[in-house]
């Protein structure tokens, strides 16, 4: 009998995404779309096959089934993913002790006593058990292909244009060429090979996996390979692999596929779990008969139809030598690290975000983990899971301004899954209303702290995810999810934090026990503590929360008593304050640190993702943040792929381009391997979008209520352009610079707001493709002030 396991996903699995907001997403998605950059310019590619999973292999996916591409000549590899096939499942971790041990912990974190405050909360307040299980790989096709020694000429590559691999070679003189994708539109993994000489493709493919599976051939052209994880107490799971012969004939002896003398074939990789009540064989049988109706051009076509839709929104030049293309990827990467320099590396980086977020976050499936979609083996580097103190935030930080908001979608449904789980926790583990998560989470709800006090008590996760809610309601103005999903998810989260403050022996309101994440303080006394009273980055990210719930409230009209409650409730909290060595004091008390160079600098969350600290607002705060990060540098900070790339977000919010570009090219040089990848080490792929942040932060910012247009362009970027990022107020920006200034701005307004820009240089604003003069406003230096009408656009010229 199928074992069915879900907490709340039955119906996120089976519709392609929440009702609410998808008109207006279909609306903005329906806006004016740039030209697409030359496929030449966008592709990653090598002259030999994969021999590494994390450092070569190409990744494909639709946002829910993906696989690692090596490319073999003779024995080709794919390693399987599918995003449900996580191990465990629902279960109650709440601990009843921790509330009875909250104050005693509370008191000796207070009376300077972090030793004895920790081990109690290890010994009473971590979930029980205070695990998560990993996600696990789904497995392997291995396929082995005969008279294919000494190939030459060789060539593989990942056109991102197209979200295609392919691999060609030459055997004497025929050709064989591979093509393969992941299709969202089909919802199966297509791989097509050809072979010049006819008859010439004769191949034998095989499913397998580590561990908790068989295969058969249940029909004549089709492998199965079927199975329960967790030694057969977890999830069920079903791949079919599924082929289709050009000449030949097709075999299917026990245990493997088998197409001899063929002109050209076909295969079709099917896979899904019991995750959310589904019946994989049936699900299966639908997408496989379903795609089976299409030849192969007709695959390709709507795999690129769908693709294409989202990936051309956006193309970005940063000029450059047109010959850097010619050059193999781990070349060009190679000689970067060596000194040199490749504005198209960038720039393919950049897109290689982009196709990364669309590959693994998709509505309908679940969002990126630690990495995205993509594990290897069945305990994959930190169970490949939702680490919410900087990791699942960082993955997002892209999406809305490269105009892929439509990618956002699966984060809402992680918050919303972890709602039910998190309001018990609140109130079993702390006596709390509302709903909290700490530092790290899975697909079942999994709301309790984790991992020992020093890493998992800390109450935050769930008010930082809040973030992206308001993000995507300020970018897109979507009243209706602001109102039925935004709000009052956002609101259950502050009511946590209203109730979970406690006063200080200085009669402020702090957050406590937590941490300042993954870090540690030294008191006067020497003693070493992690678990403490009042960190800096709590403190940011609820008035962050909170603001952005009087945001709210302000635009439903509605909640006026709940929103003065909480202006009252940030009165009393710590504000920030600037330390002994002139930086952001990570901690109520100016302590110092063992470890100066530290990869987390939570307490610049106010300069980034959030906006309390702003270099045309607060300036002696940006001071102070940038004697921070200095800081940080100065003894070894920044060693980590996702702790680098918040760097080159932090010096884009200081609007130091020259900065930015330096620690932008160290994310490369340090922490990318041959195939893009962001490596922690070992691969993570927050590195990959918070770089990808940092190149847009760099050319256009919108945190203020203003369009900032290139804050901080380096100087290396002398020339170049971007088209079809998104702003927040409902804006889509194309910009052009030549001789390092503004050459051009054109602005779609797709709400009808007001539209504030601030450039560097005065300009004229021209009404639509008349070119009409706008007469505009100027209320501060800078900046400038206009009305808009939706849909219409506006170009901006130096005067």
């Amino acid at each position: 009998m199928k074992q069915i396991l879900s907490l709340g996903w039955s119906r996120f699995r089976l519709l392609v995404g929440f009702a609410v907001g998808a008109g207006l997403l279909a609306s903005l998605a329906a806006a004016s779309k740039p030209a697409p950059a030359p496929a030449g310019d966008l592709k990653i590619w090598f002259t030999r096959p994969a021999t590494n999973w994390e450092r070569e292999a190409f990744p494909i996916g639709n946002g829910r089934l993906g696989a690692m591409i090596f490319g073999g000549v003779e024995n080709e590899h794919l390693q399987l993913n599918e995003d449900t096939l996580w191990s465990g499942g629902p279960r109650d971790t709440t601990n009843p002790d921790a509330l009875k041990a909250l104050p005693e912990v509370r008191r000796l974190l207070f009376e300077g006593r972090p030793d004895e405050a920790v081990q109690l909360a290890n010994e009473k307040m971590m979930g029980r058990p205070m695990t998560v299980k990993p996600y696990e790989s789904l497995g392997d096709l291995r396929i082995q292909f005969t008279g294919q020694a000494g190939a030459t000429d060789y060539r593989r590559d990942l056109d991102l244009a197209t979200g295609v691999v392919r691999i060609s070679y030459r055997v004497g003189d025929a050709l064989y060429t591979r093509e393969i994708f992941s299709s969202h539109a089909d919802q199966v993994i297509v791989m097509r090979l050809t072979c010049s000489k006819p008859g010439g493709l004769t191949l034998f493919a095989l499913l397998d996996r580590e561990q908790d599976f068989m295969t058969a051939t249940r029909a004549p052209d089709q492998l199965v390979m079927e199975g329960q994880i967790d030694r057969g107490n977890g999830l069920e799971y079903r791949v079919v692999l599924k082929a289709m012969a050009e000449g030949g004939k097709i075999f299917t002896p026990t245990r493997r596929l088998e197409v001899r003398g063929a002109n050209a074939v076909t295969l079709m990789l099917a896979a899904a779990t019991t995750f959310g009540g589904q019946d994989p064989e049936e699900v299966i049988k639908d997408q496989l008969a379903r795609a089976a109706k299409r030849r192969y051009p007709e695959l390709l076509a709507a795999h690129l139809k769908d693709y294409q839709s989202l990936f051309d929104r956006v193309s970005l030049d940063l000029g450059g030598s047109g010959d850097a293309a010619a050059r193999p990827t781990d070349e060009r990467l190679a000689a970067v690290q060596a000194g040199g320099v490749d504005p198209q590396l960038l720039a393919l980086y950049f897109q290689f975000g982009r196709y990364l977020m669309i590959s693994c976050s998709r509505p309908g499936g679940l969002p990126a983990n630690l990495q995205g979609m993509w594990a290897e083996g069945m305990n994959p580097p930190w169970n490949a899971d939702y680490h919410l103190n900087i990791n699942v935030e960082m993955n997002y930080w892209p999406v809305e301004v490269a105009n892929l908001g439509e990618c956002h979608l699966p984060l809402f449904e992680l918050i919303e899954s972890l709602r039910e789980s998190g309001r018990q926790t609140a109130k079993v583990d702390y006596g709390c209303r509302g709903f909290v998560a700490h530092h790290l989470t899975d697909v079942w709800g999994f709301t309790t702290p984790a991992d020992g006090a020093g890493w998992g008590l800390w109450p935050m996760g769930a008010a930082w995810l809040c973030q992206d809610l308001w993000e995507h309601y300020a970018f897109t103005g979507d009243k209706e999810f602001l109102a039925q999903r935004a709000y009052p998810t956002m609101k259950e989260a502050a009511e946590f934090m209203l109730d979970w403050l406690v006063e200080d022996p200085k009669g402020r309101l702090v957050s406590g026990p937590s941490t300042s994440p993954e870090n540690t303080y030294r008191l006067p006394n020497g003693k070493i503590g992690g678990l403490c009273m009042g960190p800096t980055m709590d403190h940011e990210i609820i008035r962050d929360l909170f603001n952005n719930c009087i945001a709210a409230a302000a635009v439903l009209k509605t909640d006026a008593d709940f929103s003065a409650k909480l202006q009252a409730t940030m009165k009393r909290l710590p504000p920030l304050q600037i330390g002994k060595h002139g930086q952001i004091m990570e901690w109520s008390e100016d302590y110092d640190e063992p470890e100066p160079g530290h990869r987390h600098m939570s307490q610049l969350f106010a300069l980034f993702p959030g906006k309390e600290i702003t270099v045309h607002g607060t300036l002696e705060l940006a001071k102070a943040a940038r004697a921070t990060i200095e800081r940080r540098l100065k003894y070894g900070g920044g060693h980590t792929g996702w702790s680098r790339a918040w760097i080159i977000n932090f010096w884009a919010h200081l609007d130091d381009g020259e900065q930015a570009y330096d620690n932008l090219l160290a994310l490369l040089r340090k922490s990318t391997a041959p195939n893009l990848f962001d490596l922690h080490p070992p691969f993570q792929i927050d590195g990959n979008f918070g770089g990808e942040a940092g190149i847009c932060e760099m050319l256009l910012q919108s945190q203020n209520g203003e369009l900032d247009l290139l804050p901080a362009k380096p100087k290396a970027w002398a020339d170049g352009s971007v088209k079809g990022l998104r702003a927040r107020g409902g804006f889509q920006v194309d910009i052009a610079w030549h001789n390092d200034n503004l050459a051009s701005a054109r602005i779609e307004s797709l709400l009808g707001n007001t539209c504030r820009v601030r450039t560097a240089q005065p300009v004229k604003v021209l009404v639509g493709g008349k070119g009409r003069p706008l007469k505009v406003s100027q209320p501060a230096a800078g900046v400038i002030e206009f009305p808009t009408k939706a849909r219409e656009s506006y170009v901006l010229l130096p005067e």
